[in-house]
């Protein structure tokens, strides 16, 4: 739900690029890498039709976008929603480069997706829908090429889909070597445990390194989650769990509002895994979506769509900290109201990078043939969060900028570095 006053003016992509041209012109980047990095390599658009349950056939379309591969194979998420373009595809492509990057990880940048609704469709129409765009992507994925992931209203089922329907284009001999073809499977089908609470588990661990620099702790602390699915359930459940307070949270049905704190674990029973809503839980007032953003709280965590926080909305906000557990949820305007307010944002690229890096452990379990156990996978994944954070932190604390700004530099440069030191064919 986007709780502004009036439609967002600026696109997602528009944002991304204005925050790359800023971070260019502040390390004064290589030009000839400019032009490779603010563009993307491949744009692929397909048209499919599926069979729907009353026997009639829709057409869909498709979308993966490939923004840069200059530190390993293309990676990112699928998603499922009516917001779905290639303009769309092309900003969230070039956050995953930006956040592949940061995190030190061997890998660049895509995204994509389907033009639907997945409410519309039952579960069978569902899978072949999945099915048949993972067929007509055909060989533009690939577990050393490109390797999807969960996003916005897809899950491990989507996942293992891809992966069983992608296995069966290839010769027998070699599909127990392409099981990593996509990460977020379910664990019995190659998954990795805790790769569904990973992402959230960096928005809370994020939230909490900062607050402790700071001198504080989560005790008592104040926040509100737009989103409630797996990334607003999961850094909801870790920060209550360290004594922090759920007081309200939206989506694309309800706002909900108690002050005295809501339970995430009864508001997401109350919730089914896919197609559920909060509305009508009864633990909680509705109030009006377009006060959220303005509620008094120490941190707000926009965990839904692009584009939430504009300059229509910004200055209402009181929370002390936003944590984009979302992709590109803050606008460039939103986020300059913000920073004059000494809010500290964390940006979507650290944040939510937990995400990538569980998907990266999952890829390498699977090309290994290895079964790491819940503790160790959450033992390694803490460690690879705290060394980014402590790297961006220094880089904010040394050019005296905001958070965003540092994790853009060391991203980009290592991009630079790589391009630098191998040249660029012929």
């Amino acid at each position: 739900m986007i709780a502004t006053k009036s439609m967002p003016k600026q696109s997602m992509y528009d944002t991304v690029i204005k925050q790359f041209n800023k971070t260019a012109e502040i390390i004064d980047l290589n030009p000839n890498i400019k032009k490779i990095l603010e563009i993307t390599n491949n744009e692929i658009v397909v048209h499919f039709p599926v069979k729907m349950d009353n026997g009639k056939v829709e057409i869909f379309t498709g979308y993966r976008v490939q923004h840069n591969n200059a530190l390993g194979p293309y990676k990112g998420g699928l998603r499922y929603h009516p917001t779905v373009d290639v303009d769309a595809a092309k900003a969230l492509a070039m956050w995953m480069t930006w956040k592949t990057s940061l995190a030190g990880l061997p890998y660049g940048g895509a995204k994509g997706g389907i033009q639907i609704d997945p409410r519309n469709y039952s579960d069978a129409e569902l899978e072949r829908i999945t099915r048949r765009f993972t067929y007509a992507l055909g060989e533009n994925i690939g577990p050393e090429h490109d390797i999807p992931a969960p996003d916005v209203n897809t899950n491990a089922q989507t996942m293992a889909w891809i992966a069983d329907t992608y296995m069966s284009t290839i010769s027998t001999s070699e599909r127990s070597q392409n099981q990593h073809v996509v990460t977020g499977k379910p664990v019995g089908s190659g998954g990795l445990e805790g790769r569904d609470r990973a992402t959230g588990f960096g928005v809370y661990l994020t939230t909490k390194e900062l607050v402790k620099s700071r001198g504080e702790s989560l005790k008592d602390k104040t926040f509100i989650v737009q989103g409630f699915g797996n990334v607003g359930y999961w850094a909801s459940k870790f920060l209550i769990e360290d004594g922090a307070k759920m007081i309200a949270v939206q989506d694309a049905h309800a706002t909900l509002f108690n002050e005295e704190g809501i339970s995430v674990e009864k508001l997401f029973e109350h919730s089914s895994p896919r197609k559920g809503s909060i509305q009508g839980f009864t633990e909680a007032n509705e109030m009006d979506p377009a006060e959220f953003f303005g509620l008094e709280c120490d941190i707000l965590i926009p965990a839904a769509l692009g584009n939430q926080i504009t300059g229509d909305n910004a200055y209402t906000i009181k929370a002390t900290i936003v944590a984009e557990g979302a992709n590109g949820p803050t606008n460039e305007e939103g986020e300059a109201i913000l920073l004059e307010k000494g809010i500290t944002v964390i940006p979507d690229i650290l944040c939510n990078s937990g995400g990538v890096i569980g998907s990266y452990f999952e890829w390498l379990q699977n090309r290994n043939g290895e079964l790491w156990e819940l503790d160790e996978v959450m033992q390694k994944l803490e460690k690879k969060l705290l060394q980014v954070f402590k790297k961006v932190e220094k880089e904010v604390e040394e050019r005296n900028t905001d958070w965003r700004t540092a994790a853009y530099i060391l991203a980009i440069s290592r991009i630079e570095t790589a391009y630098n030191q191998r040249g660029i064919f012929p």
